[in-house]
């Protein structure tokens, strides 16, 4: 009675209330994995491990609890002890499409290159899996082996044809290769299911251009304007276009636009709202305002060093630091701002030898 009391405010969305009954049912077979489920539903993962471990402790066959323990290790970043239960879930059952799935997805994390292995073990174990498929076609585009994008594409498409990740992965593999007529429908199915970004669009407008419809290439590059306003390549090739159909009036209008704004740059106004950012600790969205800076006046050595700056504090490895310190020297040699990342280096050696002899 007391179970069915504790799953009822479980069920209902009372979850702390669920978790106090839970504790009085005494069989731990049964509640501590009940438990997790409750803290992990109001946030509280440490609590939700704790209680996935004693379940486990107390049965080690349980299989789901195992489960949803591998996937919460994955997803608090413990990516290591995740793929290590894993292995034991695919002992129990190597069959699961979905352990094989998790756990390349674990491996991504850690940067194994054999995740690949545990997608296509999934996509084995399941051809409709479209989170594997997924997962393979996106490894195979950025090797550049379009024929195998398009050969899971379209096993995917053939089972779910909305999906809008596969589509996506379809377009960029027909863009590379300048198939614009294929890339433009799939960007174009793409909008249709309601897609909106400035990539989509950006590609989408090269292809009607390069298809002679510079009509609908100019509504994609004005689409690009309502992301940022202050878009002068988008505005210059709204010019070209307009001049590719002869509306020379709106040719030049868009140009003058162009010339104003890379006259009077906005780096200076970028640069303060990421130093305001920064101050907030939005490093994040500190690094984009920073790169506007520089996109709007490349010899803005501030704001090209406060991207750095604020990477440094962003990153947590010790290398990368190191790295983007370097490739600022390299690129800016004679900089005064040379001087601040040699010895930002420097300290950073220091720390990292430091956390060695730890």
């Amino acid at each position: 009675m007391e179970i069915r009391n504790a799953d009822s405010l479980y069920q209902s969305g009372n979850y702390s209330k669920a978790i106090e009954a839970y504790t009085k049912v005494n069989d731990p077979k049964l509640i501590y994995d009940r438990i997790a489920k409750s803290y992990v539903a109001i946030g509280n993962y440490d609590l939700a491990l704790e209680n996935y471990q004693r379940a486990i402790e107390v049965d080690s066959s349980n299989e789901l609890a195992l489960y949803e323990y591998a996937k919460l290790l994955s997803k608090t970043k413990k990516f290591q002890s995740s793929v290590e239960v894993f292995n034991q879930l695919m002992n129990i059952d190597y069959r699961n499409p979905n352990y094989h799935y998790e756990m390349g997805l674990a491996q991504n994390r850690l940067k194994d290159s054999t995740a690949i292995n545990r997608f296509i073990s999934a996509f084995q174990l399941d051809r409709t899996h479209q989170k594997a498929i997924y997962q393979i076609a996106k490894h195979y585009l950025k090797r550049g082996r379009f024929s195998l994008v398009d050969h899971y594409t379209e096993i995917g498409l053939e089972n779910y044809e909305n999906n809008v990740e596969l589509i996506s992965l379809k377009a960029q593999s027909d863009f590379r290769r300048e198939y614009y007529s294929k890339a433009q429908k799939s960007f174009e199915k793409l909008t249709e299911l309601g897609e909106s970004s400035e990539f989509i669009h950006e590609k989408l407008s090269i292809c009607y251009a390069q298809n002679y419809d510079f009509v609908r290439a100019i509504e994609q590059k004005k689409k690009l304007l309502e992301f940022d306003p202050y878009n002068t390549n988008a505005m210059a090739g709204i010019s070209v276009y307009y001049q590719q159909i002869k509306d020379y009036e709106n040719a030049e209008k868009y140009m003058r636009q162009v010339i104003t704004l890379r006259d009077v740059p906005l780096d200076y106004e970028f640069e303060q709202l990421g130093i305001a950012l920064n101050r907030q600790e939005k490093h994040k969205e500190a690094i984009e305002a920073f790169k506007r800076a520089v996109k709007e006046n490349p010899q803005n050595l501030n704001s090209a060093f406060y991207i750095v700056s604020t990477k440094d504090k962003f990153y947590a490895d010790i290398d990368t630091k190191i790295k983007l310190y370097q490739d600022f020297i390299e690129a800016h040699p004679e900089s005064s701002y040379s001087k601040l990342a040699q010895y930002r280096i420097k300290q950073l050696k220091e720390e990292k030898f430091l956390q060695k002899e730890e």
